[in-house]
């Protein structure tokens, strides 16, 4: 028998390709919408109530998927590479106290703890489409607010082009950092005027409640027209650049992940194609859905790569 170590593990083969699901929504398919009754409840989440307004104007009508849905099948690395991992692992996680660091090209900088990040700002829910790269998706009802507002407190000056986020490290808190599957920390980045589109949120929630573990918390990011991997989780630094950040993804795998990782169903990724996606939650012989381009959000972000080619700025 080959045994392969971590190490020995290409990040292509890592992240698993849309047909891949979980044991229990595999029985959950075989079985259909039966399935449920003989398949464990979760236990109600012990997690706060936020206050927040819904925000119609940027919330799709599509149903959201359950709580559980959401919540237990994840990409999360630092709790491990298995859709079912983040939550049986990320108990671990210690969000509170919180702080995140400012730096870079800011004429306000340092570091500040989690709640004077939050106070200024009033929550608000948004349902959102999530593409992930693997083809599966889901829709989520996300609570936060923008960050636009968040950027403007900081004060970028003319030098910053782009802004980078950076995951924790703590391989106490987070079990899948005590393996070299990725370059740790996490770090991914957006163009100056992405982070500034008014679409782009910091989720510090679902489901009226603070963000589970295993979905990011306490802060993460929420650009809803790119696929998944670009919105961080569980920041703990964000940094105003001149230069393009190098994000995890992309360099550990460049032919596979871009920087830009907008949703693009004409763009296949070199390993399946990216022009329909499975809803999780419909069961794994459900009819897959049309891949919309920007992810159905063309209408409001398309004119932020005009001119751009998009096989090439994957």
């Amino acid at each position: 028998m080959l045994i392969r170590k971590p190490a020995d593990i290409r990040p292509s083969e890592i992240t698993p390709e849309a047909v891949y699901l979980d044991r229990r929504r595999i029985i959950a398919g075989l079985l259909g919408a039966g399935a449920a009754s003989v398949l464990p409840a979760a236990s109600p989440p012990p997690l706060a109530a936020l206050k927040y307004t819904r925000n119609a104007g940027f919330s799709i009508t599509e149903k959201p998927n359950t709580f559980e849905e959401i919540s237990t099948y994840n990409n999360f690395y630092e709790f491990g590479t298995d859709k079912s991992d983040p939550a049986a692992n990320a108990h671990t996680l210690k969000p509170r106290p919180w702080s995140v660091e400012i730096a870079g090209e800011a004429e306000v900088k340092g570091k500040f703890d989690l709640e004077d990040i939050l106070k200024p700002h009033a929550l608000e829910e948004r349902i959102y489409r999530f593409r992930c790269v693997e083809a599966w998706s889901m829709v989520i009802p996300w609570v936060g607010f923008p960050l636009s507002d968040l950027i403007k407190r900081f004060k970028p000056t003319s030098k910053a082009k782009y802004v980078e986020f950076t995951t924790l490290v703590d391989r106490q808190q987070m079990p899948g950092q005590r393996s070299r599957i990725l370059d740790w920390p996490y770090v991914e980045g957006l163009r100056i005027d992405e982070a500034m589109h008014p679409l782009t949120l910091m989720a510090v929630g679902l489901y009226g409640r603070e963000l589970p573990n295993q979905n990011g918390a306490p802060l993460r990011l929420m650009a809803p027209w790119k696929y998944g991997f670009k919105n961080g989780k569980s920041i703990v630094k964000i940094s105003f650049t001149e230069q393009q950040p190098k994000n995890t993804w992309n360099v550990m795998a460049p032919n596979e992940y871009g920087f830009y990782a907008n949703v693009n169903p004409r763009v296949d990724h070199p390993r399946w194609s990216q022009a329909s996606e499975r809803r999780i939650g419909e069961g794994f012989f459900a009819q897959r859905h049309e891949t919309l381009m920007f992810n159905g959000y063309a209408d409001q972000v398309a004119s932020l790569y005009q001119g751009m080619d998009l096989r090439r700025n994957f």
